[in-house]
């Protein structure tokens, strides 16, 4: 599980980082975060790996923005939605606890 983003880019990114990383690590899921601000490689490769469908209509897509290996999971707002719904583990591409609203049958 990767977070890519600008870390620290202005205070509402961070919160929202702040927000994913508490999650996966609350749920003891294994991640790294990657700070697109120190790697123009990186930047790209994210730049590059976000489906066309899911780029902005101007500008580049804000961090945080999540993928598991290659496979991109979403944005923030994804994020954010699929955690309001009891749905973040499909979100993350991984297998429901059983804690979780998508354990239920």
């Amino acid at each position: 599980m990767e977070i890519r983003g600008q870390l620290a880019f202005n205070q509402e990114i961070k919160k929202r980082q702040q927000d994913v990383v508490r999650f996966l690590e609350a749920n003891r899921i294994e991640f790294e975060e990657v700070d697109i601000t120190m790697s123009e490689e990186k930047r790209q490769w994210m730049y590059k790996n976000i489906p066309e469908d899911r780029q902005p209509a101007q500008g580049n897509p804000l961090p945080p923005q999540i993928f598991s290996d290659d496979r991109y999971c979403g944005d923030y707002d994804g994020f954010f939605e699929s955690k309001e719904s009891n749905t973040v583990f499909s979100f993350l591409g991984l297998k429901p606890t059983l804690a979780s609203k998508e354990s239920e049958p």
